[in-house]
């Protein structure tokens, strides 16, 4: 790895030696060590920093300009978890000629500041001496931000499957167990709950599945022409089938609209999602319209908006809304929904926006290109 001079770096030219392949290094691209966003810490082939940029004085909490001359092991005290000196165990320089660095760890500074470092060594021959060692440094924030993401989802999960498992043991082990004494009606009813609480278990693992394609950028989108009326009309049935009063939905379709192509099940689970959030966090009519994106737009397709006359969402909220765990009120739900339908519909190539209604209540629209078959995509 070569490196420009700045403030923070000597311009020792043996040491940071650019001028032979300007092309690869930082100077050669007009790139400031500055500039980079992980802290950067080169030594030369003495051991003594050369380079002490902007991000590793941050990370550290050291002044980079008294870095600089200093020996890295008296510039960077690492220890490991285990209170081993890093430097003594890993020995960049007298070590074994065939290593060619460190793979990233968790190390830490004194005080008990954690930091995850890692380290090349740079050769001008395979097996010959260090002359220039390149540390890496970066916070443990955003891997922490993960682990404590990781752990809500695991604990969320867990909750969520108890209930809908201890029914379904329940029910199953009582009807085993005394078959004879119920009546059928009895025993319809038992295996309508367990039938519902399968359902329940099948949903939420659905959405885990969903929510590691969305993170891993594996989220596929099989395209096939969409009536996003006749999806909408569809679901607006299916939640009167189930007891909701029909007068209080209203579709409106102003303009004709054009031809779709999009993942005709995922769309049905953005639909889906919202329209449970209208009903069972809003109140009053729940409005539904669908139109033509805006002429001002560059991109031709559909916008599709779901409001209620709630009490709506709090301002302060309207950021955390498609982020993961958040509900609107404690009414039941993982809070994953809306994180979903976000990587749903950006996976489409859309967007989605959360508002506050005319009325008063929550506004979700969600807009899609129009999208081309899946074998011309």
């Amino acid at each position: 790895m070569d490196v420009g001079t700045s403030d923070q770096c000597t311009e020792d030219g043996s040491a940071l030696d650019t001028r032979a392949v300007p092309e690869r290094g930082l100077a050669g691209h007009g790139l400031h060590p500055d500039e980079l966003p992980d802290g950067l810490v080169v030594a030369d082939e003495t051991g003594r920093v050369v380079c002490f940029n902007a991000a590793a004085a941050r990370i550290t909490a050291r002044r980079a300009e008294e870095m600089i001359g200093l020996s890295v092991e008296r510039a960077l005290p690492l220890e490991d978890l285990e209170g081993r000196r890093w430097w003594t165990v890993t020995d960049p320089y007298g070590g074994l000629a065939i290593r060619a660095g460190q793979p990233e760890r968790n190390l830490l500074l004194p005080g008990g500041r954690e930091v995850l470092v890692s380290a090349r060594y740079v050769r001008r021959r395979p097996t010959g001496p260090v002359y220039r060692l390149v540390v890496s440094l970066r916070g443990t924030e955003a891997r922490r931000r993960t682990e404590r993401s990781h752990a809500e989802l695991i604990a969320t999960v867990a909750h969520e499957l108890r209930s809908p498992l201890t029914s379904v043991k329940g029910f199953t082990a009582t009807l085993l167990a005394k078959w004879e004494r119920f009546t059928d009606d009895q025993k319809k009813l038992m295996l309508e709950t367990v039938d519902a609480d399968a359902n329940r278990v099948t949903r939420l693992i659905a959405e885990l599945l969903d929510i590691s394609r969305i993170d891993s950028g594996r989220l596929e989108v099989r395209r096939q022409p969409v009536d996003m009326v006749a999806a909408v009309t569809r679901h607006v049935a299916g939640l009167t089938s189930t007891g909701h009063n029909p007068e209080r939905f209203f579709i409106h379709v102003p303009d004709p609209l054009p031809d779709l192509w999009a993942d005709p099940d995922k769309i049905d689970q953005v639909l889906g999602n919202l329209l449970e959030n209208a009903v069972r966090h809003g109140e009053g009519k729940v409005t539904i319209e669908v139109t033509p994106t805006p002429t001002r737009t560059d991109t031709e397709g559909t916008a599709v908006t779901v409001r209620d006359e709630g009490p709506g969402i709090p301002e302060e909220s309207m950021d955390r809304v498609f982020t993961r765990f958040w509900r609107g009120s404690k009414r039941g739900g993982t809070g994953l929904g809306l994180y979903i339908v976000k990587g749903i519909v950006e996976a489409h190539g859309g967007t989605i926006e959360v508002g506050r209604a005319p009325g008063g209540g929550a506004q979700f629209r969600f807009t899609l290109p129009v999208g081309a078959p899946a074998f011309l995509a």
